[in-house]
């Protein structure tokens, strides 16, 4: 199994580039982010997936470990190749997919060509405890609280008021907040905010 290639950049293609390692050139696939670190001339280090297949092995390259950790639970889904794991990456970063895939967001999966409304619920299905956003600097590791924070704070919320948020909705759920369930804990909160943002909206609307 190839899990890096370092050597230097010899060709960089619209899908691909060539990495010259000890004089052998090897091929890598990579998303346009990628390819777009690498030079021509330059040296290069790109994390590898190898996929062996009847007729072909293929390296698919990665910026960090990170993005090939994504790359890899992605293929371990039903009906999800190396290409549309790849597109995947190309679309979302590591981070916005383990949000959506903790949040239960299947609409951020149908924004990748060759993913529809089905399949994107199947993906956000399969994805559910495998892929879970990574700690907040300051936000205590390994617990669930932190995972959810992290997600709220990646969605667009203050840390402030996705603490608030977490807090109110786990004292209204206690048993969810017991199973330590982030995905479950996760949408308990947006639930809550979104209620809160309607009820809101009424008040003002009265006034």
């Amino acid at each position: 199994m190839i899990s890096s290639l370092r050597g230097t950049v010899a060709s960089v293609g619209l899908q691909s580039a060539v990495l010259d390692v000890h004089g052998f050139g090897m091929q890598v696939q990579a998303t346009p982010q990628t390819l777009a670190t690498l030079r021509v001339g330059g040296e290069a280090q790109v994390f590898t997936t190898m996929v062996v297949r009847e007729d072909s092995m293929t390296l698919f390259g990665f910026e960090d470990a990170e993005q090939r950790e994504v790359f890899d639970t992605l293929l371990a889904i039903s009906g999800v190749g190396p290409r549309l794991a790849l597109a995947v990456l190309a679309v979302h970063t590591p981070e916005a997919i383990r949000i959506a895939a903790s949040s239960g967001d299947d609409k951020a999966f149908s924004k990748v060509p060759g993913i529809g409304p089905k399949g994107a619920r199947r993906i956000v299905l399969e994805l559910a405890g495998k892929l879970v956003p990574l700690e907040a600097p300051g936000v205590p590791k390994n617990t669930w609280q932190g995972q959810v924070l992290t997600a709220m704070i990646g969605l667009g919320w203050s840390e402030k008021d996705a603490g608030a948020a977490i807090d109110a909705a786990t004292a209204e759920a206690p048993e969810v907040a017991a199973t330590g369930d982030v995905a479950q804990i996760l949408k308990l909160t947006l639930r809550r905010l979104g209620s809160d943002g309607a009820r809101s909206s009424a008040r003002a609307k009265s006034l």
